[in-house]
């Protein structure tokens, strides 16, 4: 009973089978045909037997293994790598089955690979999770076949087993580097150029060809008989709060992600730029009310409590409430910080009816929105109008990208520093708009 559950047959032996029906029907037209198809017939039965004695002659012909790691990367691609080691004497072939998580929605998951005598292979798949949570991974299922290829005998490893999907750590390792530099270009961003000093003064030192003549320090100078020069450091310890709106404009979806999940793993990379650059990283997320709290501190354990509160993130996607939001932070968050505050605004009027509480955000605070462009229009504006539809269509589209601009401009008529950027570009701009006030001391 177990031999026939784990025996299937394949379809070159279907398609031999119906090759002797033929003959068999040849056979009515030729008598000559007929005893030499029985005899086909037994040669096929025969090889049939000797395949299944062969394939499970062995009791354990293989040994597979699936490989992961602890947790996926969301929104990324995930390496998945499966283990084959062959104890058979000859050369087989592999069918795997992977029975990976519902929710990639993958129904003919299949890869085909030829194992040579007593060896061993490594084959990798990559998995891009769009949504955090659990993912459960079924059996992994390895149908080998002989040099015959009649039947395939399966084999089962690793029963089921939970990987849960983090907000993008794939993407902070990558950009861990960032903090200790500000020159960006290698990663496609614009150089930053500093403007002035920081407030927090390092040290006296002598000067060195390339040092910044306008920070002589002329005392020093007259006492050593020697160019003298003042050095600055970045100011630390500065308090930084990102704030992750949970309302419905965050439910909009880009490339399988929502923007919400962008946000999330954008804030993630800025919380370990800003622990690298020796600053306090906070974080709160609001839609109806204010939660996910996280204070703003520089300890060791802040990056592993900030993660797991992006990971928890749980929302139904409500209107959100500035006014509660500008009451939380007036209330909770006393010293002047810098506040990178997550949002979606697509029109003026969407701006205007939150602008009082922007404001007010602003007043004690270098408050920086960060929200998107809507890509899909911006392929609707650059494609040519064949018919009045299209032309109608392209104007409104362009009208609601035109908005967006004015949005900037309005924000920077209050003194509210924006990112408008596209979602796939959101961590690079969100960290060089804070390595740029860095830069420029203006927190």
């Amino acid at each position: 009973m177990k031999l026939l559950k784990s025996l299937y047959i394949n379809n070159f032996f279907f398609y031999a089978l119906l090759g002797v029906v033929g003959l068999f029907v040849l056979a009515f037209i030729f008598p000559a045909l007929y005893n030499a198809t029985w005899y086909v017939l037994l040669m096929l039965l025969t090889f049939l037997v000797l395949d299944v004695l062969i394939l499970f002659f062995t009791k354990n012909g293989i040994e597979g293994s699936r490989m992961m790691p602890e947790k996926l990367s969301n929104g990324d691609e995930n390496e998945i790598r499966v283990g084959i080691k062959n104890y058979y004497t000859f050369p087989i072939s592999v069918k795997i089955i992977d029975e990976i998580p519902f929710q990639f929605q993958v129904r003919n998951f299949e890869i085909k690979q030829k194992i040579k005598a007593s060896s061993e292979k490594e084959i990798q798949y990559y998995l891009r999770p769009t949504e955090r949570g659990e993912y459960y991974f079924g059996n992994l299922n390895l149908y080998v076949s002989s040099p015959l290829f009649l039947i395939s005998r399966r084999f089962q490893f690793d029963k089921e087993r939970m990987v849960p999907t983090y907000p993008s750590y794939i993407q902070l390792r990558k950009y861990s580097l960032m903090a200790f530099s500000n020159n960006l270009f290698q990663y496609g961003i614009k150089k930053i150029r500093r403007i002035g000093h920081t407030m927090e003064f390092e040290q006296i030192k002598e000067y060195n060809q390339g040092d910044d003549i306008r920070t002589l320090n002329w005392k020093a100078t007259a006492k050593k008989n020697a160019l003298m020069v003042n050095q600055f450091q970045d100011e630390k310890s500065q308090s930084v709060y990102m704030i992750i709106d949970k309302g419905r404009v965050m439910k909009m979806p880009f490339n399988g992600l929502s923007l919400l999940d962008y946000a999330i793993n954008a804030t993630l990379v800025l919380s370990n730029v800003i622990l690298k650059k020796q600053d306090k990283a906070g974080m709160l997320t609001f839609s109806k009310k204010v939660e996910n709290r996280v204070f703003a501190e520089r300890r060791a354990s802040q990056m592993h409590k900030i993660l797991e509160t992006l990971y928890n993130i749980k929302t139904d996607f409500f209107e959100s409430d500035f006014s509660r939001l500008y009451t939380d932070i007036k209330k909770n968050i006393n010293q002047r910080s810098l506040i990178v505050l997550y949002t979606n605004f697509e029109t003026m009027d969407g701006l205007h009816r939150q602008l009082p509480y922007l404001k007010g955000i602003a007043k004690n605070h270098l408050l920086v929105v960060v929200f998107f462009q809507n890509t899909e229009l911006n392929e609707l504006i650059s494609k040519k109008a064949e018919n009045i539809q299209e032309v109608y269509d392209k104007v409104i589209a362009e009208k609601f990208s035109f908005e967006k601009r004015l949005i900037v401009n309005e924000l920077k008529k209050y003194g509210i520093y924006s990112v408008l950027t596209q979602p796939e570009n959101l961590t690079l701009d969100t960290i060089n708009k804070y390595l740029e006030i860095k830069a420029r001391g203006i927190l």
